[in-house]
């Protein structure tokens, strides 16, 4: 590559994204990650593109809402160049209504979802006769079903972006010139040493821990029982995370945390007790002190921008973050939200 318009500092989702869209709008664009593609958080399992609940809206919600929405369109697009399969679905997902309070607020929320989801998607609340055979247990025998939760392959996903971006003449590397305006999309790393640099908080990392069972559970939702996510994968994989842990020794290694996560997914439905475990995962997810991505300039780095965060929302968000980093930084345009700004996070 003789010239670089754009340098991408991290091989995760967001870098990845970010360089697709750059390098869908013409822009030469370099990707460096000493520890290659999806090497950190982003390399899981779980792939969860779990909407937030139709209610108290605000520029955070309506920001993933509109990635959502596109997100069929973006991922079709990455995959039809890169010829590999990202797993994306929208799915739906199906979560237990146990007690007649979290029945009142179901009910509520789907008049929001109507207005809130623009008519896109719609929030209900159904039997569990209505799911024979997948569903989670109920203590009223209802469940809220949403249409706007959508799931992705997160290997597959990255593995597709890294493709896409490849036949676009994208150079990904372990180290090289830093060349152009350059996006720092590092993790959690990144987020420690913003904090550093600023000398007070803006975020840190929070590791979890996820885990695949041997188990095809076909074209179902997805579900949300007992704080974690069951995922049906279309490769015949159940995916079921996360630990969420502020303190830890080793931030890749698997340990009883995630044994007992296993139980008690084996417990919340007993249908996976006797299935086999295939695959335990760990690494530390970037959590900004707002918990909101943090996008924009980067304090004190002129040329240099940042797009970190997005604790739990990454993939969701992925897709919108990567068109509004494009603006800024190809465009001179900015279309951040003032709660994805760096002040916001101090």
């Amino acid at each position: 590559m003789a010239t670089v318009d754009v340098t991408v500092m991290g091989a995760g989702i967001f870098g990845l994204t970010i360089a697709y869209v750059c390098a869908s709008r013409g822009a030469a664009v370099r990707v460096i990650d000493p520890r290659g593609v999806g090497a950190g958080s982003s390399g899981g399992f779980v792939g969860a593109l779990a909407p937030h609940t139709p209610e108290r809206w605000d520029s955070k919600k309506n920001f993933q809402l509109e990635s959502l929405l596109s997100a069929e369109k973006f991922w079709a697009g990455v995959d039809g160049i890169s010829g590999s399969q990202s797993g994306y679905g929208r799915i739906g997902r199906l979560q237990p209504i146990d007690d007649d309070h979290t029945l009142m607020l179901a009910r509520e929320r789907i008049d929001q979802a109507k207005e809130l989801w623009r008519g896109q998607a719609e929030w209900n609340v159904c039997s569990v006769d209505d799911f024979a055979g997948w569903v989670p247990p109920s203590k009223t025998g209802l469940v809220v079903y949403d249409t706007l939760a959508g799931r992705l392959n997160p290997a597959g996903a990255l593995a597709s972006l890294a493709g896409a971006v490849q036949k676009l003449s994208v150079e990904i590397s372990p180290s090289g010139a830093q060349e152009g305006p350059v996006i720092w999309a590092t993790g959690y790393e990144g987020l420690l040493e913003l904090s550093q640099l600023l000398d007070k908080p803006a975020g840190n990392g929070v590791k979890g821990q996820a885990t695949l069972f041997d188990y095809d559970a076909g074209s179902v939702p997805q579900l949300f029982v007992g704080g974690l996510h069951f995922v049906p994968h279309e490769n015949g994989k159940l995916a079921v995370g996360s630990t969420s842990e502020r303190y830890f020794d080793s931030p890749d290694q698997t340990d009883e945390q995630l044994d007992q996560m296993i139980e008690r997914a084996r417990v919340a439905m007993p249908i996976l007790r006797d299935v086999q475990v295939v695959g335990r995962w760990a690494a530390v997810r970037p959590r900004a002190k707002s918990r909101a991505p943090i996008l924009g300039p980067y304090p004190g780095r002129e040329g240099q921008f940042l797009a970190n965060g997005g604790f739990k929302i990454g993939f969701a968000m992925a897709p919108k973050i990567a068109h509004v980093m494009a603006d800024l930084v190809l465009d001179g345009v900015d279309n951040i939200p003032d709660d994805f700004r760096v002040e916001a996070s101090l």
